[in-house]
């Protein structure tokens, strides 16, 4: 498990996040995750949803490792291996067709070219009425939701090309790729869970 990395902020949002997608996905869904990281959260739904099959992703080879370490160890046959997949360029994405993609955590630590490319595509692969999920922190009419601003002062020192996206700008973005911003769902520590469905 050298290769295993771990984020804490698992263990605090993976069950609210479950309960969302969960109660959305058919049965036996495919879900392509992008930018899945240290491999945690796939390991965690594929777990706990054994008729959903979960592709996890991501664009960094130490995340890739670090997701095949926690997939060998769990022995989780609907979780398959990684694949690479860098939101922002169209001719890396695989050849799938899931009924739904999530991306946890990942359009406030990229530029903004990484969330046009996921919107893009997620509305190439999704069948129809297919649903993205994207989690993280959001501002709303240019104001915070809960307590962000320090943390997207932080973000922004370290790239300022990173930050907490405003809510009105991802649904803009959506509509221009025929995904519609269905819901949103509150989440612990000022987060929330975005809806999409393709049209």
């Amino acid at each position: 498990m050298s290769a295993a990395r771990t984020a804490p902020s698992v263990e605090r949002n993976r069950e609210p996040i479950l309960e969302v997608i969960r109660d959305r996905l058919p049965p036996t869904a495919v879900v392509l995750e992008v930018a899945s990281g240290t491999g945690e959260h796939a390991v965690f739904f594929a777990s706990a949803m054994p008729d959903v099959t979960w592709q996890p992703t991501d664009r960094d080879a130490e995340a890739l490792a670090s997701i095949e370490a926690w997939r060998a160890q769990a022995g989780t046959t609907n979780l398959l291996p990684p694949l690479l997949l860098d939101a922002s360029d169209p001719a890396s994405w695989p050849d799938v067709t899931p009924d739904a993609v999530v991306s946890i955590n990942m359009v406030h630590i990229s530029p903004w070219s990484a969330t046009e490319g996921l919107m893009a595509g997620a509305a190439r692969v999704l069948t129809p009425g297919g649903l993205l999920f994207l989690y993280g922190p959001f501002r709303e009419g240019g104001t915070h939701i809960g307590g962000n601003a320090a943390f997207d002062a932080d973000l922004q020192a370290r790239d300022p090309a990173w930050g907490v996206r405003d809510l009105e700008a991802m649904a803009t973005e959506a509509t221009r790729h025929g995904l519609t911003l269905e819901d949103q769902v509150a989440m612990p520590a000022s987060n929330l869970v975005l809806v999409f469905v393709r049209g």
